[in-house]
């Protein structure tokens, strides 16, 4: 018996007993993670959506109007509305979202607005469980120049079923990392870093890499004309 082993082992009344040992597979001990119904997962922090418009105001205003094609309760669409954004909202359930439209997404063959920017349903973006289908139909789709992601900072790297493949022939123009933890849920500590994934017709060159900072308070009472 090794010297390691031996450390598992404890005297009792003179004799050795081995402790109960744990089970092999602790992932089973623990409940599934379930999703919520229709990967609805609400933007309720506004930081997000400020610090975008922020650092991309003009860019954004430039298009005219936006396009939030998975608007929920309108948590991206009351924000850019109250900036004076003309912002065209649609989801394939109608969760609440103020002046907002029903639809399939996928049914869209064009899209309605210039700009599109969004948190788009995780289950249909992933190379995992969506293949990539919400991307590939967005990219296909005539109509916009801009187009903004809300999306898990790792997102990118997936390579699963062509995914890297796809982003190797059609990259995002750049990627802007929030340097806070968003908390789409409200339960608190929230488990990863996100980033805002923007493709641009007018982009040219390498995909960029910037920064972006959690905005101050009324930071994002107006777009600034960048």
């Amino acid at each position: 018996m090794t010297a390691s082993a031996k450390s598992y082992f404890r005297a009792i009344n003179g004799q050795r007993v081995e402790p109960p040992s744990l089970p092999l597979d602790l992932h089973r001990q623990t409940a599934p993670y379930e999703r919520q119904e229709g990967d609805f997962y609400p933007t309720a922090p506004l930081d997000a959506i400020h610090a975008l418009l922020q650092r991309d105001g003009t860019a954004i205003q430039a298009c005219d109007a936006v396009w939030e094609p998975a608007c929920g309760r309108g948590d991206l669409v009351k924000p850019m509305r109250s900036l004076g954004l003309q912002v065209h909202a649609s989801d394939l359930v109608d969760r609440g979202c103020p002046d907002s439209g029903v639809g399939d997404y996928f049914a869209r063959t064009t899209s309605p607005c210039r700009a599109i920017i969004t948190n788009p349903p995780y289950n249909l973006i992933s190379a995992r469980d969506g293949k990539g289908r919400w991307l590939r139909h967005t990219l296909d789709m005539p109509g916009w120049d801009y187009l903004a992601l809300l999306l898990n900072w790792e997102w990118p790297a997936a390579r699963a079923n062509g995914f890297g493949e796809m982003l190797d022939a059609r990259p995002f123009s750049y990627a802007l990392l929030c340097r806070w933890k968003i908390d789409f849920t409200g339960g608190g500590s929230p488990p990863q870093r996100n980033a805002w994934f923007v493709w641009r017709k007018d982009w040219t060159g390498y995909p960029g890499f910037f920064f972006l900072d959690r905005p101050v308070s009324g930071a994002g009472d107006q777009i600034p004309m960048l």
